[in-house]
Formats: structure tokens, C-alpha cells, sequence
């Protein structure tokens, strides 16, 4: 009998995950959504998953829809992240997300080991596959000294003023522009400006692209003894400089402020609720427009008493036979394939567990990377001696 795997969340990114788990005909495919539109889509891209109109935003709703599943997925929101996954956990089911949310999954970690729940957390492509390779070469390493990770999602075609589109949900962009960068320095976390610290980077077939502090190590941070830990957002030239304009007059504020309306009349308004209508628009995909995700993960350390350097290379593209994006499938794609996992018992560990504890599990990151290779997502790697 097909195990019934249900994802929440029918956006770009859970939309396929859904249809690449529903090409195996040991599962059988739900998803959920409140928007008629992502079910619809989602629903077009798979015609085997079967779509489910719901409120993830309640989490005694999310509890019912979950109960008859045998394993759940999450590609939600950051904002209710968190909540689903405490709401999963307590329902006792298997769970692998990709949800970007602020607070520390890993508090729920005893409340999963005492009910024998085994929650994947951060299972994307960063947080995620960055988090794996960084698990394999901490454990790699006699002495690893520094992991560096560089990633940015980015339109093909450059176009003023922006330059950049959203590949993910636009409001959790803006958080990456304003939420605190946590890094490692000197074996202590540090905390500095999103926006800060930039740096140009090339990339062969990309050009040049900057850099920025984001607080993207997530668990990394905490998990792994390793004494120099950055992590940082790739943009187009002239983005870092265009959004501290925007932060510093005020516009990513959530705090309200007092304007008049048309008629004169004293009104209060979010600056972000502002900005959010009139940018997230022309920061919209058109249908078929063309999207990439790069990303650097260097990490160097001691091995046999000889100092070695270790990079995988990301730079995939846009998937026209599909019509996904780059980002959602570099996003969906390691989440699905740890998904089948837990189901076929070949990753079991009660507890919350960050992509990092599977990177250093022997063999693990090779595995995921073949399968991400099969579905045409291509990491390239290599070793140098320093």
C-alpha cells in the first residue's frame, strides 16, 4: 500500500516538492494551501497529487489535516514555520521543511527525541545543501579552520532598478536585509548588520556579483566547532547599496507611522505594508522568466598535517521542460530526497536534526548530491592542496 505523504504549502517550492515525490509510485501525494490559485498550479504540475484547501496558519487545523499521513513536508512561510512544525511534532509524524523561519528550531528537540519524532529542519538549498557540505567537512577535516558560504537566487536578465527578483516570498527577503547576521570569529558568534561587509565575487558564465552578511549559518552557528563561520547573500553590483537606502529612510519598518489619507484624515500605516504593495510586484517572476541560483561553499582545514581547501560550486538555471524555477527546485529538490529517506528507514535519528547531522554521516552528501544530479541540479566539487 502507497505511504501517503501530504505537503504543506502549494507556493513555487512546494509545488515541486510535491510533483517530484509523486513520481514514485510507492507514495501517495497531498497538498495544502488556503490559495485556490497555488492549488491550481500546483495541480497542473502534477496531476497525480491531490490538492487540499486549508488554513496552515491554525495549528490545531494543521494537526487534523496531518493525522491520516505517514510523513509530512513543510515549504511554508517564515512567519508560521515555526508553530507548524511544534504542531507536526506533537502529532507525532515524521517531518522534513524547508520553512526559513527566525526562531531556534532545535528547542524542540527534546520535545521531539521524548515523542520519537524525527524532524529534518533547513532542508533546502541554503540553509540546506550549504548546512550538508558544511557537516561533511567538519567531520572531513583532523582540524577544520573556516566554511564560507555564498548564495544568491537571481534573474538572468538584469533590469533597472532593481536587478533582482524574488525567488521565495518576497517578505522573507526583506528580512534578510534587516534581521542581524549571526557569524562565527575566533570560536565566538558575533553579530553583524545584515547589508554589511560586502565583497565582489566572479563566477564563470555569471560576471561579478557582491556579497553581503546575512544570518544564514542558522544551526551551523551552534552545531559545529569550527572557529571561522560566515555566510553571505550574492546580488547583482549596486543592490547592497540600493537597499541600504531603503532601510536607512525607514521603508522596511514595521512600526506604523502617521500620514494623512486622500481626505485629510490622520491615518496610521506600515512602512513595510507600503513598500511591500508597490515593490513586491516587480519583484514577481513572469510566467517562464528565466531565474538562477549560484552558490560558493568553500571550507578549509587541516588533513594528515597538510592544509587543504574544499568547494562545491552551484550554478543551475532555470528548467524549461518543467517550468520551475531554479530556486524552487534547488530549494524542493533535498528536501524530497530526504523525505523518501525517512520513509524507507534509511535516515532515522529522534529529534530535530539541522541538514548538518546528515552531512556527516558517511556517504550521506554523496548520495544526495548523485540524486540531486539524476533531476539535473549539478554541484561540481573539488580539492585543492594550500
Amino acid at each position: 500500500m502507497p505511504k501517503k505523504v501530504i505537503v504543506l504549502g502549494a507556493g513555487m517550492v512546494g509545488s515541486v516538492m510535491a510533483a517530484d515525490l509523486a513520481a514514485d509510485p510507492d507514495l501517495s501525494l497531498s497538498i495544502a494551501d488556503l490559495r485556490d490559485e497555488n492549488l491550481a498550479k500546483a495541480a497542473a504540475r502534477a496531476a497525480a497529487v491531490s490538492t487540499i484547501k486549508a488554513d496552515l496558519a491554525d495549528p490545531d487545523a494543521v494537526a487534523r489535516l496531518i493525522a491520516p499521513y505517514d510523513l509530512v513536508c513543510g515549504a511554508l512561510a517564515s512567519n508560521i514555520g515555526f508553530q507548524t512544525l511544534r504542531a507536526v511534532i506533537e502529532a507525532r509524524k515524521p517531518y522534513c521543511d524547508i520553512s526559513f523561519f527566525s526562531e531556534n528550531a532545535l528547542e524542540l528537540d527534546p520535545l521531539a527525541r521524548s515523542l520519537g519524532v524525527t524532524a529534518v529542519v533547513d532542508c533546502g538549498v541554503a540553509p540546506g545543501m550549504s548546512n550538508m557540505a558544511a557537516g561533511y567537512a567538519n567531520a572531513y577535516f583532523d582540524r577544520c579552520d573556516r566554511i564560507a558560504i555564498y548564495v544568491g537566487g537571481l534573474p538572468r536578465e538584469r533590469r533597472w532598478p532593481f536587478e533582482y527578483k524574488a525567488g521565495f516570498a518576497p517578505a522573507d527577503v526583506i528580512e534578510e536585509y534587516v534581521r542581524p547576521s549571526r557569524i562565527v570569529e575566533n570560536s565566538q558568534i558575533v553579530v553583524r548588520d545584515a547589508l554589511s561587509e560586502p565583497e565582489l565575487l566572479d563566477f564563470p558564465g555569471v560576471g561579478t556579483l557582491e556579497a553581503f552578511n546575512t544570518d544564514g549559518l542558522r544551526s551551523i552557528a551552534y552545531t559545529l566547532s569550527v572557529p571561522n563561520m560566515i555566510e553571505k547573500t550574492m546580488r547583482y553590483p549596486g543592490h547592497i547599496e540600493l537597499m541600504r537606502v531603503l532601510r536607512h529612510i525607514g521603508l522596511f519598518s514595521e512600526s506604523p507611522v502617521q500620514i494623512r489619507d486622500a481626505d485629510g484624515n490622520p491615518t496610521r500605516i506600515r512602512p513595510r505594508d507600503l513598500l511591500s504593495a508597490l515593490m513586491f510586484p516587480q519583484w514577481t517572476y513572469a510566467s517562464g522568466e528565466e531565474d538562477m541560483t549560484i552558490m560558493r561553499i568553500s571550507s578549509q582545514g587541516l588533513k594528515s598535517g597538510r592544509l587543504e581547501r574544499l568547494t562545491w560550486d552551484l550554478a543551475d538555471t532555470y528548467h524549461h521542460p518543467s517550468a520551475a524555477t531554479s530556486m524552487s527546485r534547488t530549494t524542493a529538490f533535498p528536501c524530497s530526497i530526504i523525505a523518501r529517506m525517512i520513509l524507507r528507514g534509511e535516515y532515522a535519528n529522534p529529534g530535530v536534526n539541522p541538514p548538518e547531522f546528515l552531512g556527516r554521516i558517511p556517504g550521506m552528501l554523496d548520495s544526495v548530491l548523485e540524486q540531486l544530479k539524476a533531476r539535473g541540479v549539478i554541484y561540481s566539487h573539488r580539492r585543492d592542496l594550500l
